[in-house]
């Protein structure tokens, strides 16, 4: 298993831990798998909710553009990406 893959199971299980997804297992979630609207159904506020948990989690900033974000929230593989790129920044 590639390091990239244990962090994306990782966030998968935060997404449905963090949003108390009910119905979805970690399993269940692709890693491309779009995360808002016709992919998973996350709306604004369930972004909002797993952006605090990323932050505090990982202790990594979130980019202050919009629509950089819309690019790192689009599925579980850039989010992963974007939360590797902000580790290996903070350990430089």
């Amino acid at each position: 298993m590639e390091p990239s893959d244990s962090l994306e199971n990782e966030l998968k299980q935060l997404i449905v831990t963090t949003l108390r997804l009910e119905d979805i297992h970690a399993q269940d979630i692709d890693s491309e798998q779009p995360l808002f609207n016709e992919g998973l159904g996350l709306d604004s506020i369930d972004g909002l909710e797993l952006g605090i948990a990323i932050s505090k989690i990982y202790k990594i900033e979130l980019s202050h553009d919009p629509e950089e974000n819309k690019h790192y929230f689009a599925n579980v593989r850039n989010l992963g990406s974007f939360i590797s790129q902000r580790m290996i920044a903070k350990q430089e």
